[in-house]
């Protein structure tokens, strides 16, 4: 049982490191999306440099990769309270679409993958946090600050509704990631640089 849980995490990064966002740009425009608009291969970028079609299609698909490591990680545990491998196949997923094995370990910040894992894991804490990042998106236009309230929200209701330390332990890891990801995004907000949604780059 823990040789298939090692090998389901690691099914789980494999999966996460399918960037839809670069398979897009190669498939649409012949064009490596890494080296356009923000450089970023996640779907914010992706509506900047293809279109919103394939920025709905990338925000889903990189979500639903969080959702199906999750649920490998849930079909390998051996029994409903293994939360470990749930939790570990989930960020094995986020790992691979930071730092993709695919593609030179060059990937996007992991946003849509963490909603993917963490709704799966708790979903009533995902929904306030998204919930809350989409009405912030929608009066700031700022997609970065949506989504690092997002990130720093979850810990606090998690905790707040008491779900087991793994879920807590992972959604504190998966902050730290977000903020790491998004340094540059920061900058430019504390600066008043950052684009907007629906800007064109600068």
């Amino acid at each position: 049982m823990l040789l298939l849980s090692i090998i389901t995490i690691v099914v789980g990064y494999l999966l996460g490191s399918i960037s839809f966002s670069y398979l897009f740009g190669k498939w649409i425009k012949g064009i490596d999306i890494r080296k356009h608009g923000s450089g970023n291969a996640g779907a914010t970028n992706t509506l900047r440099v293809l279109g919103k079609g394939p920025a709905i299609l990338v925000l889903i698909l990189d979500g639903f990769k969080g959702v199906a490591a999750v649920c490998l990680g849930i079909w390998a545990a051996s029994g409903p309270d293994d939360i470990w491998v749930r939790v570990l196949c989930g960020l094995a997923a986020i790992v691979g679409h930071n730092w993709p094995v695919y593609f030179g370990f060059r990937g996007g910040k992991g946003i849509a993958t963490t909603i993917g894992v963490m709704a799966t894991l708790c979903f009533l804490p995902t929904l306030i946090a998204g919930l809350t990042a989409i009405v912030i998106i929608a009066i700031t236009r700022f997609v970065s600050l949506g989504s690092l309230i997002l990130t720093a929200l979850l810990p606090f209701l998690i905790w707040g509704m008491d779900f087991p330390m793994p879920v807590l332990w992972i959604s504190i890891l998966l902050c730290a990631f977000a903020f790491m990801r998004h340094r540059s995004n920061i900058v430019k907000l504390i600066q008043g640089k950052e684009n907007k949604l629906g800007q064109k780059r600068a």
